[in-house]
């Protein structure tokens, strides 16, 4: 059975689309079958893996509103064991086109509940808001993985989006929890990253990964080129981490 993990913080800049990127690319690496499901109007996931956002006649936009099929729009081996279906800017009016159909709130469930079987997991990137996009992630999805970003503001919103996971589970999906957290942009020259890691752990009864991922030049290189880390720079620490987030990801699979 195929494992479905929405990346989701509704705080931008905290690492959501690098970790998507990321973990989906390791996880192909160890023989996993992956699909990837952009669900961001900004479409980041997309370039990120080398495919061009403003030329792609079939995106998630058009599956939703009921212009393309799923064959149409997916877009098959990006990287060995890995596909996607991209996103573009269209999707931002998709909220609005989509107010009077209905059971909005699963119209992505009911597209990948007929290909999921064929993956090993599904990884679908939220955009940073709580809005329709983001509850069609959270019905279709059997977890949430939540980056957090290790600085100040890290707990701020994190309670909202945790409400929104628990209502989601009460009235759409109550299947859905919390896969858990991973901390990103981690520097160990500081102390407030420290703080941080030992703040969350304190306050928050989830699971914690034990992967951190660094602030890494390389990691923040490699979307430009369009490709993941661990094909950009296969040695580089960002590399490292997120091949060992992979291992917790498979491990917390298997148990």
């Amino acid at each position: 059975m195929s494992r479905i993990i929405a990346v989701s913080n509704q705080k931008g800049g905290v690492g959501k689309t690098t970790t998507a990127i990321n973990l989906s690319a390791c996880l192909a690496e160890k023989g996993k079958k992956v699909l990837v499901v952009d669900v961001d109007p900004q479409g980041n996931t997309t370039s990120g893996f080398g495919v061009d956002k403003y030329n792609i006649e079939y995106t998630i936009y058009e599956l939703m509103v009921g212009e393309c099929t799923l064959e149409d729009c997916i877009v098959p081996n990006v990287i060995e064991n890995l596909s996607l279906i991209p996103a573009n800017v269209n999707l931002a009016g998709a909220e609005i086109e989509l107010i009077d159909v209905d059971e909005k709130e699963y119209i992505l469930k009911k597209q990948i509940d007929k290909i999921s079987k064929y993956y090993d997991f599904v990884i679908i990137d939220c955009p940073p808001s709580l809005n329709v996009l983001t509850v069609n992630a959270m019905t279709t999805a059997n977890t949430v993985l939540v980056p957090i970003q290790c600085e100040y503001y890290a707990l701020e919103g994190l309670s909202q989006l945790i409400h929104t996971i628990n209502l989601v589970r009460e009235r759409l999906n109550e299947e859905l929890e919390i896969e858990g957290v991973v901390f990103t942009m981690y520097d160990a020259r500081t102390n407030l990253s420290l703080q941080v890691v030992e703040n969350v752990k304190a306050n928050l009864e989830q699971n914690i990964y034990k992967s951190i991922i660094p602030r890494n030049v390389r990691l923040a290189e490699a979307p430009s080129h369009g490709i993941p880390i661990n094909i950009y720079e296969p040695k580089s620490a960002g590399a490292e981490a997120y091949r060992y987030l992979a291992d917790e990801v498979i491990e917390r699979e298997e148990n």
